[in-house]
């Protein structure tokens, strides 16, 4: 298996090279063979990659200790899921993960296009080649995945046991996969700039790939988030870490991208702005994959440092200063005759919601890579903690928030005063009245009155949208609310599919909030029989139950936790000990509800007294914080489904241009 795998990068790494030689070829002489040539070269690529991927799964599963890379991060006792999650678990197998996940999303991208833009494709297809090429070079020649030991170990030396948990085996996967799919819309991108075809037709085509990135993105934060507040035990989900930022920043900028293509499509505005976005969104996807290998930066979540840095940077700082002279070169090319009418417009508020989520951007950026510049100029790392962030981001929230409740219920072109403030009455009463009702419970700080006020607004300028559209529905058919609603998103899923995510993002913002303002923490040690309480909750401890298996030992501890005298749940933190790491961990017990979350931690047991030491946070609100991403996840989903008028209209568009002999429309594959 070894041999087989590096055989399938070294060939992978050749066809690879091949097909941009191929296609450059292609293009100069206008050889469609070529071409066709050069894309099955891709193709190939993409088996090669597939069978070196499948080589180490196999090795992983059959305890093949030979390999180095298997000996490092796989045991004879780690669990089954836990061996196949170790593919990522490690630099060498994440770095092969990522090169198959391009591989797959480029020959994606050319069944899709097998019969469209045939001037972009080509380029799009040779950036998605060299992108492939770096990566499989690192495989071939810096960080061997199939590298093999002279001594061959009795057993591996285990996976990390802050990574053996279920949020592991989806998160990087997921994250990854919001990473590399954004290299289709870029690579796209060149083409478009390479080809001079600057219409909004490269957009088309790749509108889907980029909401496909987001929607993994954000899954893969979210999924990040729920790791660290169930792994990690201090009743957080989100400490500014470095690497925590760098999955952050690309979901803030193709945030923007998103919103900022609508005005393109419709008024044919902000080329420039919309394509500096897209290549900013993919070179921070590759900063993200440097942080996590250059050493430069401690972080729970980076692999230890290697050599790898040097090659990534030269790589970020190649692409960066290549797509930044093209783009500069073609500048006058994406003048358009276009401009603003009104401040009180939604192009406005779109281009203010762009400054805003590039701003965060930027402000995380520099939080994260200030301590490396500190100690690069003047010898000494400043740490950048957690409160430069809340500082400089909380009122930038703020705005966001206030924006996306302004965004739905303001004009295309220009809105006058007067219906501004008619179609606004209703989201504004709401607004104030949530803060009047936060104020008279006793809620005196800022911050959270004006959050939770402009949470109320954006969820009311959503409510009064549906409403809107569920009562124009009912005037021309005869439907039930339920039918009329679910059938307004069926066939407006692009627009109320975005509304459900504006939802989510209210609902989650609420559960960040309250989670981070008012939040208690207790800390008691206690023997068996003895209770203690917190908030409403009276918590009893009923002693400690030991279980070791062949790989680990877990010592957990019997709780039950009463409220008004009654009886409502039974936990049991636990602590861990990973046999082959020689390693502690910490398995949390929650009990979540859409109020509050109870956060019980096992922080001791004394042998000699019989104290158990447990640390419990009483987090309120934080369910919503779940509930809202998943609800962005479905939004996601709806407005990524081809309704029946999208559909029909492709089917016309493709048929018409066949039948004329011409290039079918671009679409939105």
């Amino acid at each position: 298996m070894p041999f087989i795998g590096q055989l399938a990068l070294a060939l992978a790494l050749l066809v690879a090279v091949y097909s941009i030689g191929a296609n450059l070829l292609g293009i100069r002489r206008n050889s469609p063979d070529l071409l066709l040539s050069a894309r099955h070269a891709l193709w190939a690529m993409c088996a090669m990659v597939t069978v070196a991927v499948a080589a180490l799964w196999m090795s992983l599963l059959t305890n093949d200790f030979s390999l180095e890379y298997v000996a490092s991060y796989s045991s004879v006792t780690l669990p089954i899921q836990y061996k196949f999650a170790a593919l990522w678990g490690g630099q060498q197998g994440s770095l092969l993960f990522w090169t198959w996940l391009l591989s797959i999303f480029t020959a994606i991208a050319i069944f899709q296009n097998r019969r469209r833009n045939p001037e972009i494709t080509p380029w799009a297809l040779i950036v998605l080649a060299a992108v492939a090429i770096f990566f499989l070079g690192m495989l071939n020649f810096v960080t061997r995945p199939f590298d093999l030991l002279a001594t061959v170990p009795p057993d591996g030396s285990d996976l990390n046991p802050l990574l053996q948990n279920y949020w592991m085996a989806i998160h990087p996967p997921s994250l990854y996969t919001g990473y590399v799919s954004a290299a289709v819309p870029f690579a796209f991108a060149c083409g478009a700039l390479i080809t001079r075809k600057l219409d909004d037709g490269w957009i088309r085509t790749t509108r889907r790939w980029a909401i496909f990135s987001w929607f993994f993105l954000t899954l893969g934060n979210l999924f990040g988030a729920r790791w660290a507040y169930e792994v990690l035990g201090w009743g957080g989900y989100w400490a500014w870490d470095p690497v925590e930022n760098a999955a952050f920043m690309p979901w803030l900028v193709m945030t923007a991208y998103l919103h900022s293509v609508m005005i393109q499509e419709r008024k044919d505005m902000l080329k420039v702005w919309n394509l500096a976005l897209i290549g900013m969104a993919f070179m921070l996807t590759l900063f993200g994959t440097f942080l996590t290998r250059s050493g430069v930066i401690s972080s729970v979540h980076s692999f230890t440092q290697s050599g790898l840095g040097p090659y990534f940077l030269t790589f970020l700082i190649v692409v960066a200063a290549g797509y930044t002279a093209l783009l500069a070169s073609r500048v006058k090319d994406l003048k358009s005759p276009a401009e603003f009418e009104s401040y009180l417009s939604r192009e406005a508020a779109f281009l203010f919601n762009n400054l805003v989520l590039v701003g965060i951007a930027f402000a995380v950026f520099w939080g994260t890579v200030f301590p490396v510049i500190s100690e690069a100029v003047r010898g000494v790392k400043i740490t950048v903690g957690p409160p430069f962030f809340d500082k400089v981001n909380g009122p930038l929230v703020l705005g966001l928030i206030f924006l996306m409740g302004v965004g739905p219920l303001i004009a295309w072109r220009r809105t006058s005063p007067q219906t501004l403030m008619r179609t606004f009455l209703a989201p504004l009463t709401m607004g104030v009245g949530a803060g009047v009702a936060v104020f008279a419970m006793g809620l005196r700080q800022w911050y959270v009155l004006t959050a939770l006020s402009l949470a109320a607004f954006a969820l009311g300028t959503v409510i009064v949208e549906f409403r809107r559209g569920v009562s124009a529905r009912r005037h021309l058919v005869r439907e039930t609310p339920a039918r009329a609603l679910v059938n307004l998103v069926a066939k407006n899923n692009r627009r109320y599919g975005g509304y459900i995510i504006h939802l989510g993002v209210v609902f989650a913002f609420i559960g960040i909030v309250a989670s981070s303002f008012f939040r208690t923490e207790v800390k008691h040690s206690v023997r068996q029989g003895q209770s203690f309480t917190i908030g409403a909750y009276e918590i009893t401890y009923l002693g400690l139950k030991g279980v070791e298996t062949a790989h680990l030992e877990d010592l957990s501890a019997r709780l039950v936790v009463r409220s008004g005298g009654r009886e409502i749940a039974t936990m049991a933190p636990a602590k861990l000990f990973y046999k082959r790491q020689q390693q502690p961990a910490t398995r949390v017990a929650i009990r979540s509800t859409p109020l509050a979350d109870l956060y019980v931690v096992l922080a001791g047991v004394d042998d000699r007294s019989g104290l158990a030491t447990f640390e419990v946070f009483l987090t309120p609100l934080v369910f919503w914080l779940w509930a809202g991403g998943l609800m962005m996840a479905l939004g996601t989903v709806i407005v990524m489904w081809p309704n029946v008028r999208e559909r029909a209209a492709l089917a016309a568009a493709l048929g018409r241009d066949e039948a004329l002999g011409a290039e079918p429309a671009p679409g939105g594959d």
